[in-house]
């Protein structure tokens, strides 16, 4: 992959171009603000952006905004960055200290560049937790609402197989029946997937606060 990476903490900048060289990709701009970010894409045509959310001057929003102007005028870039651009296709939200699970962190930026979805382990738990005794997550066995999370994090069924070290169809069969138990539709659309599903735990957590 062709990597563009905009983060202004200087350590975790370096670290993350040495990481991606390692493992043999290229990066080809290195920034710590947004505001060389736009031309540093037009001219260079990376196949993958990861920025922080809260960049100079202000901390707040800079990254989420640029990530989502990134995506309107590149949309055939992908950019790991905020929970709700998840939704695009081609998006990731991950929390910094994923990138300390290397082996993770490299798939998750892998998938994204070839514009799937990603989304931090912690997020996903903070979605799934919480759920009353009337929800449909209860009718999910323990080993369903595993496969659930990895699934809401962007995994696919080979990938899910890995992690659990289960086999593809053991896990296939763990996919259908939480599809089935809550009433999502199936799709061989791995994106489409990572949609239902976080739909549905985003709803079924706003019925519940």
């Amino acid at each position: 992959m062709r990597v563009v990476i905009a983060e202004d903490q200087v350590l975790l900048r370096e670290g993350l171009g040495r990481l991606f060289e390692d493992a043999g990709h290229e990066v080809i701009a290195s920034l710590g603000d947004t505001d060389g970010l736009l031309p540093a894409i037009a001219g260079q045509h990376p196949d993958l952006i990861v920025l922080d959310i809260r960049m100079p001057p202000t901390f707040t929003d800079e990254g989420a905004r640029a990530a989502r102007e990134i995506k309107e005028r590149h949309p055939e870039l992908e950019t790991t960055h905020a929970v709700a651009l998840v939704t695009l296709g081609g998006f990731g939200y991950l929390l910094k200290d994923r990138v300390l699970a290397v082996g993770e962190f490299l798939a998750a930026a892998e998938r994204v560049a070839q514009g799937g979805s990603a989304l931090d382990p912690k997020v996903v738990a903070g979605l799934v937790s919480g759920r009353g005794e009337d929800d449909l997550l209860a009718e999910l066995t323990e080993r369903e609402r595993e496969v659930l999370e990895l699934m809401a994090e962007g995994l696919t069924n080979a990938g899910i197989a890995k992690r659990l070290y289960l086999s593809e169809r053991t896990v296939e069969a763990h996919v259908r029946h939480v599809l089935t138990k809550l009433d999502l539709p199936e799709s061989e659309d791995g994106h489409r997937r990572v949609l239902a599903v976080l739909a549905h735990l985003s709803a079924t957590q706003e019925s519940v606060t």
